[in-house]
């Protein structure tokens, strides 16, 4: 049997990066106004269900900076389709909170164990100089995805309104079941037996020998700060302060994905081209100012913000693991990677809570995106601080 290689590989794990981050994670944020008026819940209770999904996906990077020790990479990545499938199709019955936050915990987990081995498993396919490149496309099957949700979502609540927002997961669990059976027939990955080696902390005592590491976990920290508040609450804040009808609202998120799958590939071009420090600085900046154009509710600067919202989304953390890559080995790369996550989920799991008990006290979204514009300048602050 013919097996995938090279940018067939890669375009594998960048459709596995679709189920584990894009349908696992971000589907809840384009579907959140609609689930929240469906199950008649509070902002922050959106918030919880939010932290809960991250909260998975925290112990996840926990447990794989272990498991890519003692396994092979593509085995741990082939586990987390177990747990992100088995999360979508406990959403797609959801009959109130309690479970959905199941299934929520389900997909964060599993979206772990796909996502961390993902680039190490891309970047072996093409050849050295091609690596970052390989980084930035898998980044872009995850815009792919949120293209594919928001217009999903757009048009099953045009025709059947808010409680139809199962059906949005039904038809993400069809596609990821298409998706894993491709990626566990055709995808192979060879690399040295797993050392076994006793990582302790998550990864950080090996992370610590990747130089630059206290600046670039930082960096990683502030994003997952600033683009998850950000992309949570981005519909809510065009639909309940800025006035967007359903369907503008879905439309802006969907340039967010465009922006997605266009962002990892560009920047990881630019950061080859300029390096790491000045890519992120300029990245984050852009970031600070694209966030504070969806404040003004002008629906041309909105859409414009939105789409540098979706480049940086796809493209920061593309440079981030492309960083991440150049300066460890193949061995020590995924529980280096696992530790950078980690830190970047512990800010996800405080960052939609935040969020939602802002929004509720102030009775709207404005000072939740300041409070990402924060977080996106102190990550250009953390990034000009990486060596040359």
């Amino acid at each position: 049997m013919r097996t995938a290689s090279g940018w067939a590989a890669v375009v594998l794990v960048g459709l596995g990066a679709v189920v584990a981050q894009a349908f696992g994670r971000f589907t809840y944020s384009v579907l959140l106004p609609a689930i929240r008026n469906d199950l008649d819940h509070s902002n922050t209770v959106a918030g919880l269900l939010g932290t809960t999904n991250v909260l998975a996906y925290l112990v996840g990077t926990f447990v794989v900076a272990s498991l890519t020790t003692r396994f092979p990479l593509l085995t741990v990545l082939r586990s987390g389709f177990a747990f992100s499938l088995g999360g979508i199709a406990l959403a797609a019955v959801a009959p109130n909170v309690f479970i959905l936050g199941i299934a929520l915990f389900s997909m964060g987990f599993g979206g772990a164990l796909i996502w961390v081995p993902s680039p190490a498993i891309a970047a072996a396919a093409v050849g050295p100089h091609r690596r970052g490149l390989a980084v930035g496309a898998v980044g872009g099957g995850v815009g792919v995805g949120i293209v594919v949700s928001g217009q999903l979502a757009r048009v099953v609540r045009d025709r059947s309104g808010d409680s139809a927002w199962r059906d949005v997961y039904r038809v993400d669990l069809a596609i990821g079941v298409v998706i894993v059976i491709a990626i566990i027939v055709l995808l192979r990955h060879s690399q040295n037996a797993p050392t076994g080696q006793r990582v302790g902390g998550a990864g950080f005592g090996i992370l610590r020998q990747m130089p630059g590491w206290i600046p670039i976990t930082g960096a990683y920290i502030t994003y997952g700060f600033s683009y998850l508040i950000a992309i949570s609450f981005l519909t809510s804040r065009l639909e309940d302060d800025a006035g967007f009808s359903e369907g503008l609202a879905s439309t802006m998120f969907t340039l967010v994905g465009i922006g997605a799958v266009l962002g990892g590939v560009m920047m990881g071009v630019i950061a080859s081209r300029f390096g790491e420090r000045r890519t992120l600085v300029t990245g984050y900046v852009m970031f600070a100012i694209a966030l504070a154009g969806v404040l003004t509710g002008v629906v041309g600067v909105v859409a414009a913000s939105s789409v540098v919202i979706g480049l940086m989304f796809g493209g920061l953390p593309s440079v981030i693991i492309g960083y991440v890559v150049r300066n460890t080995s193949p061995e020590a790369f995924g529980p280096s990677f696992a530790a950078t996550t980690f830190a970047f989920g512990g800010a996800q799991v405080t960052s939609p809570q935040l969020g939602g008990l802002i929004a509720d006290i102030t009775g709207g979204f404005t000072l939740v995106f300041v409070v990402a514009i924060g977080f996106a300048l102190a990550g250009a602050a953390a990034s000009s601080r990486l060596p040359t």
